[in-house]
C-alpha cells in the first residue's frame, strides 16, 4: 500500500475503533506495515505517537459528552477506557487544562482534538542523499535493551549516554581496554551501529542494540550477538551534528521520500543507523539511516 494512504487508512481504523481496548487497536495487519514501522511513520507523519492520537480524541469526545451533561462521570469514564473516575478526571484535566465539572461550567475552554487529516507536498523526496544496495548478512555485538516506540525518542539517547560512559569514554581518551567487554568495545568498533528490531510479541515494545561488527570469539556477559539479515537497503546519509541531522532525515524519509516514492516499501521490521567516527557535534559529521526495502512493479 502506497505510504500516504496507509497512514489515512491507519486513522480511519483508529477511528472506527475509539472505544476498543488497546489490544483490538493493533491496526498494522489491515494495512500491511509492520507494528513497528507503522508507530514510527506515524509519529513523524502527524507529530503524535498513535497511542498520544487516540488518548487525545477519546479525551476530546469525552469532553462533548461531559458538557451534554447527560450521562455521570463515572460512565463517560468506563467508556473511554479509564477504569476510575480519579484516572479519568487527572487524564481530563491535563489534557483539557480544567476537570470536567469545571468544563461544564466553562464549555469555551474546551480542547479540541479532531480527527487528522493527512495531506502530504512531497518537497525533495528524490533529491535526499541516499542509495539502494544489497547487503549480505553480517552479525554485530553490542550491548541490548529493550523500549517503548511512545518513549524511545527521549530513552535511546539516555541509553547511549549511559553505555558510553562506562564502556568507552575512556577507550575514547586513548586508554587501553582493561577489561573484557572494553576489549570487545574496541575490537569490534561497538557504536558503530544502532540496530532496531522489531521482533517481540508484546505490542509497542522493540529491542535496540548499540553495535560493532562481531569478529568472532567469546562474548563478554552483559553484552549480545545478533544476525542483521541479508537485505536490499535504502541508505540515508545524514551530514551534520547529532542528533538533529539524523532526526531531520528520519522525518524527511517518512514525510518525504516514501510518499514521493511508490516504487519502494518497506521490507522488514528492522532499521540501522550507522555512525562515523568524529566528532558527532560538527558540521560535517556524517552518519546514516538504513531503511530495508523491497521493489514493487508500480506500472
Amino acid at each position: 500500500m502506497e505510504w500516504t494512504e496507509c497512514i489515512r487508512k491507519t486513522i480511519q481504523c483508529l477511528e472506527q475503533r475509539l472505544l476498543d481496548t488497546e489490544e483490538e487497536l493493533d491496526v498494522s495487519g489491515e494495512v500491511g506495515v509492520s507494528t513497528f514501522y507503522l508507530q514510527k511513520g506515524f509519529r513523524f507523519m502527524t507529530g503524535y505517537t498513535i497511542a498520544e492520537y487516540v488518548r487525545g480524541r477519546r479525551l476530546y469526545l469525552a469532553a462533548l459528552e461531559v458538557i451534554a451533561d447527560k450521562e455521570k462521570v463515572i460512565d463517560i469514564a468506563l467508556k473511554y477506557g479509564y477504569d476510575t473516575p480519579e484516572s479519568f478526571t487527572k487524564a481530563f484535566s491535563r489534557f483539557h487544562g480544567v476537570s470536567p465539572m469545571q468544563l461544564k461550567k466553562e464549555p469555551s475552554r474546551l480542547h479540541v482534538f479532531l480527527p487528522l487529516k493527512i495531506k502530504i507536498e512531497v518537497q525533495g523526496g528524490n533529491d535526499m542523499d541516499y542509495v539502494v544496495e544489497r547487503e549480505e548478512s553480517f552479525r554485530v555485538v553490542g550491548f541490548e535493551r529493550e523500549f517503548s516506540l511512545d518513549t524511545s525518542h527521549a530513552d535511546i539517547p539516555r541509553f547511549w549516554e549511559e553505555i558510553r560512559a562506562k564502556y568507552m569514554d575512556r577507550l575514547m581518551r586513548g586508554e587501553k581496554p582493561s577489561t573484557d567487554i572494553e576489549r570487545t568495545v574496541w575490537d569490534c568498533g561497538v557504536g558503530m551501529y544502532g540496530v532496531c528490531i522489531d521482533d517481540r510479541e508484546e505490542d509497542g515494545v522493540f529491542r535496540y542494540l548499540i553495535a560493532g561488527v562481531y569478529k568472532g570469539g567469546e562474548v563478554p556477559e552483559g553484552m549480545t550477538v545478533y544476525e542483521v539479515p541479508g537485505l536490499t537497503w535504502a541508505k540515508f546519509t545524514c551530514m551534520g551534528p547529532l542528533p538533529g541531522s539524523l532526526q531531520s532525515v528520519n522525518t524527511k524519509i517518512y514525510q518525504e521520500w516514501l510518499p514521493g516514492n511508490p516504487a519502494y516499501e518497506i521490507a522488514r521490521s528492522i532499521n540501522l543507523e550507522w555512525y562515523s567516527e568524529g566528532d558527532m557535534d560538527a558540521i560535517d559529521y556524517e552518519s546514516a539511516i538504513w531503511i530495508p526495502v523491497v521493489c514493487k512493479n508500480v506500472h
